[in-house]
């Protein structure tokens, strides 16, 4: 099933070119990762290990640890588990720019239907979410919502008020480097 999910982010890149990961295997738990992406336009790529693949969207302005803060994210294609890992620099033709671990630890499945657990998969295809994340820059509960904007179909990234929300503190703007290196995407280039 994860290969034919990841057919369109095989067919979008030559991988020996462009050096990105190809594969990987499922942890003990599922994996999230928010990669900091210099493309044309800086964006946060935000990661959730679901079914043997990254679901992914980009989120322009990155995540918020402000619950009142909704932030746009746009759907992009599932991407192998090994990209969770991925630093580098990628070239012209697949979305240029460099990339860090912005952020990556596990994540908890907390959607419920009427008091049940929903999988993720089926919540996906229903378009809401809610994870536990448990990560060096993100903790506590996040939301994901499908939704209509300008015509078009989004999701929003909401931080949900509990003890991981944080009004003054931003770290996209004060911790840009990586989790996983310390370096930040001036320093890949």
């Amino acid at each position: 099933m994860a290969e034919d999910e990841l057919a369109t982010y095989r067919r979008k890149r030559d991988l020996r070119r462009s050096g990105e990961p190809s594969g990987g295997s499922p942890g003990a738990q599922p994996r999230f990762a928010v990669q900091r992406h210099e493309a044309s336009t800086l964006h946060y790529d935000f990661r959730l290990e679901v079914d043997g693949v990254l679901k992914s969207w980009a989120v322009p302005k990155g995540p918020s640890l402000d619950p009142r803060e909704k932030r746009l994210a746009t759907q992009t294609e599932d991407h192998p588990l090994d990209y969770a890992d991925f630093e580098g620099e990628i070239p012209e033709g697949y979305g240029a720019g460099t990339v860090v671990v912005w952020d990556t630890g596990t994540y908890r499945n907390d959607t419920e239907r009427d008091g049940e657990p929903v999988p993720m998969a089926d919540a996906l295809e229903a378009g809401h979410v809610k994870v536990w994340l448990n990560g060096s820059k993100l903790c506590g509960g996040f939301a994901l919502t499908r939704s209509e904007i300008r015509g078009r179909e989004q999701w929003l990234l909401v931080k949900v008020d509990d003890e991981g929300a944080d009004r003054r503190r931003n770290p996209v703007s004060t911790q840009p480097e990586s989790v996983v290196s310390g370096r930040t995407n001036d320093e890949l280039r």
